[in-house]
């Protein structure tokens, strides 16, 4: 067992060396009114990686090296203390001092929470088998690699979720070899951002190319060998998938422990005010594991906006607080480029407009109010998602040019233009 106590003297410590942790990190630094000194403590012993490169690493597209964010080197010649392989155990408010699974213990002037999230877990029989696994850090994907180099070409896996990060452990476990049946309860695949239609044409494709996907089932227990290992999946239907792997990815719970067992108010995750300030004035937390009016994060465009509020209050800048502002979903599942806003399903007050190419594998769906752009699915060709998005935070009326909505910027916007000007030479002529 080690101590060591950092003396108290403008001292931020970051607890998390995951994206978020990271990013603001980065932000702090680049500013003149850092802090004086930065720790940041990681409960994994490898450095800051890029989690979103973990589905590539699988599939075998990428090495292992391009995840890594930044070395050693780097945070030694900032100036920050890095402290990995150590899980933060305990905070004491009073004292404004924690303490590691080691025994080391740091004082903070100001904390920040950025311990993320974990795979949430379903409450069945056999979770425990050898052989079930998350999909969501860098041992996951390790161990998925790794078990897929011991078994033979063909044998089966199953993964449990049919959203974006089951689809990706999917598609890098079938190109691994495996033959591979997703699970997903919903009637549709990835139904947070699909309505049925684009969510059809990503099914017909996945199957094309191997996947076997289940929809409108439930899981009810794993099943094991002899040895411990899982060999299966039983639905609730009382259908039985074989499997010598499973892969549970069927949703994020935030890892607010630390901060609850600290006295923090919680609910699902450790709650923060417009500056990502815990009900403790010193304490603050940020991305996966916080919560703000009732709203908890898994994307990271909302989480990047948290990164440049809190490194501005932390810097003692002026800054406005956090505000949450819709986002839009830009996603690429195995290859197929997905782009959404808005509601997915149309209200009966809803004018819908669609487009939908087989040939191709296009297929747009916008859906107006008034004129107006509420919400957008585009599946295979997205490039006029950003454009959708951007008149859609206009509150553009968009009726002079709806007929050509459809098809993007290039027909749309002159149409807009004639729009503004014939509205525009009436009020200037009586101005004059």
């Amino acid at each position: 067992m080690t101590s060591q106590t950092t003396s108290r003297k403008d001292h931020l410590v970051i607890v998390g060396n995951g994206m978020a942790g990271q990013r603001l990190l980065e932000a702090l630094l680049a500013k003149p009114g850092r802090p004086k000194h930065i720790t940041v403590i990681g409960e994994e012993q490898a450095h800051a990686y890029n989690r979103i490169l973990l589905s590539p690493w699988l599939a075998g597209e990428m090495d292992r090296e391009a995840l890594t964010l930044r070395n050693t080197d780097w945070y030694h010649e900032h100036g920050v203390k890095l402290v990995l392989g150590e899980r933060v155990e305990t905070i004491d408010r009073e004292t404004q001092r924690l303490t590691t699974d080691t025994g080391r213990e740091l004082t903070y002037d100001r904390l920040v929470l950025a311990t993320g999230s974990r795979p949430t877990m379903p409450p069945i029989a056999g979770l425990d088998a050898n052989g079930v696994l998350g999909f969501r850090d860098l041992d996951d994907a390790q161990s998925l690699i790794q078990l897929t180099e011991t078994v033979a070409s063909g044998d089966p896996a199953v993964v449990i979720g049919g959203g974006l990060l089951g689809l990706e452990a999917a598609e890098g476990l079938r190109k691994r070899g495996m033959s591979v049946s997703v699970v997903q309860r919903s009637e549709r695949l990835m139904n947070r951002q699909l309505d049925t239609t684009a969510a059809h044409l990503l099914e017909t494709e996945l199957i094309k190319r191997g996947l076997s996907i289940v929809t409108g089932s439930r899981l009810a227990e794993l099943t094991a060998d002899g040895d411990g290992h899982v060999n299966g999946c039983r639905l609730e239907d009382d259908r039985f998938l074989p499997a010598c792997c499973v892969v549970i990815a069927a949703g994020i719970t935030p890892n607010s422990e630390l901060g609850q067992a600290a006295g923090l108010a919680t609910r699902r995750a450790i709650v923060v005010d417009d500056y990502l300030t815990t009900s403790d004035p010193a304490i603050h937390a940020l991305g996966e594991c916080c919560e703000f009016q009732g709203q908890t994060y898994g994307l990271v465009d909302p989480i990047w906006h948290q990164v440049d509020v809190l490194a501005a209050r932390l810097a003692q800048e002026d800054t406005e607080g956090y505000v949450d502002t819709p986002t839009a979903t830009k996603l690429k599942v195995s290859g197929v480029s997905l782009y959404a806003f808005g509601p997915i399903e149309a209200s009966d007050d809803h004018d819908v407009l669609t487009y939908h190419d087989p040939q191709q594998g296009d297929y747009r769906r916008l859906l107006l109010r008034d004129n107006r752009l509420e919400g957008a699915v585009l599946y295979g060709d997205t490039t006029a998602g950003p454009w959708y998005f951007e008149q859609s935070m206009a509150e553009r009326d968009l009726g002079n040019c709806r007929q050509a909505l459809l098809f993007g910027p290039a027909d749309a916007t002159p149409l807009l233009a004639a729009s503004h000007d014939e509205h525009d030479t009436p009020a200037y002529q009586e101005a004059a």
